[in-house]
């Protein structure tokens, strides 16, 4: 999905027959994409069910893919038609974010994937949401940019979840190309925590700077 600023006011969230409509505060409408992220949402749960339960990994593989193209669908609409929102700016990212993790740990659990590659994927995003807070409790608030590490970071795993469920879902013998892209999870992940740090740093620096 298209993700404005965090800090965007924009109010046209609806079809240009309703933008006059009094639900349109502050950019806060539920518009269609905003209702398509609720329910990618409301997917985690069926899906870390279907890769804790025997035999239904397919099935996570399947509602895993249907979410990618959910993802799609509700980035399309809102950029088409004017739809974009500062709520679905913060439910997007959250959505994502939601499901991987949620898949992440899933997988950890079963001993699907190595534990340590979870703790090191859960851990990235702690630190990131950990040192916003922190720049917002000393007075200091940090407006994060998606760096191209991180997206990077965020393609390779997606990849990496969509190979094991879809080669554990359907017995397909992937294990090398498992391989290479649990390292190139690990790797992006270790390079996105270093950038996102070196700016963290940078901010605080330059916030503690009168000049």
């Amino acid at each position: 999905m298209v993700r404005p600023s965090l800090y965007s006011t924009v109010g046209n969230g609806v079809f240009p027959a309703l933008r006059a409509g009094a639900c349109l505060q502050a950019g806060i409408a539920v518009n269609i994409p905003n209702l398509i992220t609720l329910g990618r949402i409301l997917l985690v749960p069926i899906v870390v069910w279907a890769i804790a339960y025997p035999g239904t990994m397919w099935i996570a593989f399947v509602l895993f893919v249907a979410a990618g193209v959910s993802d799609a669908v509700d980035g399309f609409l809102a950029k088409r038609f004017g739809m974009t929102t500062e709520l679905g700016a913060y439910l997007d990212p959250l959505a994502d974010k939601a499901l991987i993790v949620s898949i992440y740990i899933a997988l950890g659990v079963n001993e699907s994937i190595p534990r340590w590659l979870v703790i090191l994927v859960v851990s990235r995003d702690i630190l990131i949401v950990g040192g916003i807070m922190l720049a917002w409790l000393v007075g200091k608030p940090l407006k994060i940019k998606p760096l191209l590490v991180s997206k990077l970071n965020t393609v390779a795993q997606i990849l990496f979840a969509c190979v094991v469920l879809g080669s554990l879902g359907f017995n397909i013998e992937a294990d090398r190309l498992t391989f290479v892209l649990m390292g190139l999870v690990a790797a992006l992940t270790l390079l996105s925590v270093a950038a996102y740090l070196a700016e963290w740093v940078r901010h605080m620096n330059s916030a503690a700077d009168p000049t």
